[in-house]
């Protein structure tokens, strides 16, 4: 299944070099791939996925791990935000 990868900021560079831009990137995943299996495939540090939103729409810390993606999911994560 085709899936478009977001990722912003500090993370960007853990896009494969596929990537249509600075930001993104279409992927091709099996069917039951689940967050935390891209996380794990892109070797993203779990602690740097600070905000993660499938098709614009939050997913909670705890509903990672097990929530599966769906052909043409839209999956975006970005780092804690750093401020002053």
């Amino acid at each position: 299944m085709q899936v478009t990868l977001k990722l912003f900021a500090s993370l960007a560079s853990y896009l494969p070099p596929t990537k249509k831009n600075r930001i993104e990137a279409d992927i091709s995943l099996p069917e039951g791939s689940t967050i935390g299996d891209i996380i794990v495939l892109y070797k993203i540090p779990s602690k740097s996925a600070h905000l993660v939103m499938v098709n614009g729409v939050y997913v909670q810390p705890e509903q990672r791990l097990s929530y599966t993606l769906k052909e043409n999911d839209a999956l975006a994560i970005c780092p804690p935000v750093a401020g002053g």
